[in-house]
């Protein structure tokens, strides 16, 4: 049995330095015209990273997968034309218009989750028009994904980890509508995670008493990967390009070793269990397996608590001021708060990632044990670090 592509999420150049080790693909918008406004790659810089990947042996997929207006056919026509001359290896499209231009590009195009494909039919469908993949609706169950890809000779791609959106396959109105920021153009506002009161027309109303009864879990399927290799899933997605460098790490890190130890005959209930207690270290609001096994009860909903419940917080420190390659040391200024030895830290900017522990501070050319809240100290790293990168203490 072939083993499943790992694909993960791009915010920015550092989330590729923190899954280079484990991703098969990943995926990311560039300026305009992706569902996650705010975070991708610029797009002259695509080129230059397209290229980084494949020296990497990573695929890299391109999303262009919002709303397409009017006023966006010329953009989009150009998007593609950057993406082809850039070599990505895919387009994420479900637009007509966006199919219709992967097409006269000749660029191959996998159809987004937004399409809602919910059935084997729908799958045809796709294929006979040129899809290369389809990312299946996040409500079909395992069944039927089972059952569609025996029926249908493409590629099947399923999300397999993160945030699980209240409406059908993304395509919510409710942000759009409440503060003029469309979902299905990359600027949602997230309603569904506020508290919020039920009432009639005659003002009688049900008090939520602090309780969030539209936040949904985030999808975890870890102890679960071997049913969705044998069900014949070809590609397993990570949600979160929003989310930091961390969190791509750890989910693309503890996914890896989940899909290789199934091949390897070494995977067992007990590891599981362990990756997910590391996956709930980084962002996430509480877990559930989605529709994978039935529809979603009240165990789906985040009553208690609509934000991030990991187990370790990511605190700010300070800034680093300047790295001295010779040395490999970076200067920290600590604006923030105070930095000991031993402590774990995360160095993180737009093109930098790294974690380690704090094994040497220098102030003022001596040796210390604590830095404090407002010196400039000097710490010993080991990659290179940038000037206005951030640095965390992780707790």
């Amino acid at each position: 049995m072939k083993k499943p592509e790992l694909m993960c999420p791009i915010k920015d150049w550092s989330s590729l330095e923190a899954c280079k080790k484990y991703a098969n693909a990943v995926y990311f918008g560039v300026d305009d015209l992706s569902l996650r406004a705010r975070a991708g790659i610029k797009t002259k810089d695509l080129p230059l990273f397209v290229k980084k990947c494949h020296d990497l042996k990573i695929k890299a997929y391109t999303t262009l997968n919002s709303v397409i207006y009017n006023k966006d056919i010329k953009k989009a026509e150009e998007l593609v034309k950057k993406a082809r001359k850039a070599k990505v290896d895919a387009l994420i499209v479900w637009d007509f218009a966006a199919i219709d231009l992967a097409k006269k590009y000749k660029i191959p195009f996998i159809i987004s989750t937004q399409m809602n494909v919910s059935n084997f039919k729908s799958a045809m469908f796709f294929k006979k028009i040129g899809a290369k993949r389809i990312v299946l609706a996040r409500e079909m169950n395992l069944k039927d994904i089972t059952e569609l890809k025996k029926k249908v000779d493409i590629e099947i791609e399923t999300f397999i980890h993160g945030a699980m959106c209240l409406a059908i396959s993304g395509r919510c109105i409710l942000s759009s509508y409440l503060y003029g920021k469309s979902s299905n153009c990359g600027s949602c506002a997230q309603p569904c995670r506020k508290e919020w009161i039920l009432s009639d027309n005659e003002n009688n109303a049900i008090i939520n008493e602090g309780k969030y009864f539209l936040s949904v879990k985030d999808l975890c399927m870890i102890e679960h990967v071997p049913q969705l290799i044998k069900a014949g899933i070809d590609s397993f997605k990570i949600e979160g390009r929003r989310r930091d460098a961390k969190y791509i790490e750890v989910t693309s890190r503890c996914y890896r070793e989940a899909i290789d130890s199934y091949y390897d005959k070494t995977f067992t209930l007990e590891k599981a269990k362990k990756w997910k207690k590391e996956l709930s270290t980084v962002y996430n609001r509480g877990f559930s397996t989605g529709f994978y096994f039935s529809i979603p009860s009240k165990e789906g909903i985040g009553y208690d608590k609509a934000d991030n419940v990991s187990t370790v917080k990511k605190i700010y420190i300070g800034d680093v001021v300047k790295y001295y390659p010779k040395m490999k040391v970076m200067a920290l200024k600590l604006s923030h708060r105070g930095i000991s030895l031993k402590d774990k830290i995360i160095v993180e900017g737009e093109k930098t990632f790294i974690e380690q522990d704090v094994s040497s501070i220098h102030f003022k050319g001596k040796e210390i044990n604590k830095g404090i809240k407002g010196e400039e100290v000097g710490i010993k790293i080991n990659n290179i670090a940038r000037k206005g990168d951030k640095v965390f203490l992780l707790k």
